[in-house]
């Protein structure tokens, strides 16, 4: 029953983008429970690893490289591409560079998880773009839109400190000493999950429900090529350089999940509200993809490559 709730995560996270945009209110006054409920996921992939997971990511430079590298240059390139493509608008199109232009988010790390990847790779892969970001973001958005931004990293790291590295530490700490005992939580755990992460959904939807109105045609094709280039490319380019599946399918998910709060926060601060609305609507697509992606890939085998591909 537990593996089949779980393996419908797709269907429950499209019925509440549905009632949360039917029924905003209900769901936009949850929105202090968003960090609890990443904090809660968090703590439940902790309980799944252990010290080792992340010495062996240490081991293993040339993934943590390469993850950077797409999430640097393959998604603000695209974002650059995707605007010029559609003929965005000025704003939209800086929004859409911004997007791209953004570190990796929590939220990959929720559906790296549930898809079975490599969560302790997910997990380093969030932390190093979010420290590369402060240089990053701005150099990035100078040469894409001619104007740099301050990147607030510090409280970003703090964010990450709280929500993931505490929570997933306290995990990794009882798993050391309570492995056994904690069996059971583990098996349940993936459908809190699921259940935490459409609430997060219909939160964000809620929240975002007025902008959704004024979205145009080509910025959502737009915002939703983006989001594919990042899945595809995150999947591709280390499949075809060899790496094993269960990495490609985690840099995939990091490379195609942005920090979209980040690029509307920089949006509105320093461009315009029509600037937010790629990074609005972004924050909803990339989770819905992103938990079609973890339904699918939760039921196949992901330890060795495979020419059939994802």
């Amino acid at each position: 029953m537990l593996n089949g709730i779980t393996a419908l995560f797709p269907v429950w996270a499209l019925a509440g983008t549905l009632l949360a945009y039917l029924y905003p209110g209900i769901f936009a006054a949850l929105k202090p429970a968003i960090i609890p409920l990443l904090g809660l996921v968090m703590f439940g992939m902790g309980i799944t690893l252990t010290g080792r997971s992340f010495l062996v990511v240490m081991r293993r430079p040339f993934t943590v490289l390469l993850g950077v590298a797409l999430q640097f240059l393959l998604m603000p390139l695209a974002g650059w591409l995707l605007a010029t493509v559609f003929q965005l608008p000025a704003q939209l199109a800086v929004g859409m560079i911004l997007v791209g232009c953004s570190p990796g988010g929590t939220a990959s790390n929720v559906i790296c998880y549930l898809a079975r990847g490599d969560v302790a790779l997910s997990i380093t892969l969030t932390a190093v773009s979010t420290l590369l970001a402060v240089l990053a973001t701005p150099l990035l958005t100078l040469l894409y839109v001619g104007q740099t931004v301050p990147v607030p990293v510090l409280g970003m790291l703090l964010s990450i400190l709280k929500i993931i590295i505490l929570p997933v530490g306290c995990g990794v700490l009882l798993n050391h000493f309570l492995q056994r005992r904690l069996e059971p939580l583990q098996k349940l755990f993936p459908v809190i999950s699921v259940i935490a992460i459409v609430l997060i959904i219909a939160i964000i939807v809620a929240l975002n429900q007025a902008q959704l109105g004024q979205l145009g045609v080509g910025m959502i094709c737009a915002v939703m090529l983006h989001n594919g280039v990042g899945l595809l490319g995150g999947y591709w380019v280390p499949f075809l350089l060899g790496r094993e599946r269960r990495e490609c399918r985690t840099l995939a998910i990091e490379t195609g999940m942005q920090n979209s709060g980040l690029a509307v926060a920089l949006a509105v601060k320093y461009f315009s509200a029509s600037a937010a609305l790629p990074g609005a609507l972004f924050s909803i697509w990339h989770n819905l993809t992103g938990s079609l992606v973890a339904g699918r890939w939760s039921r196949q085998p992901s330890q060795v490559a495979s020419v059939r591909g994802p």
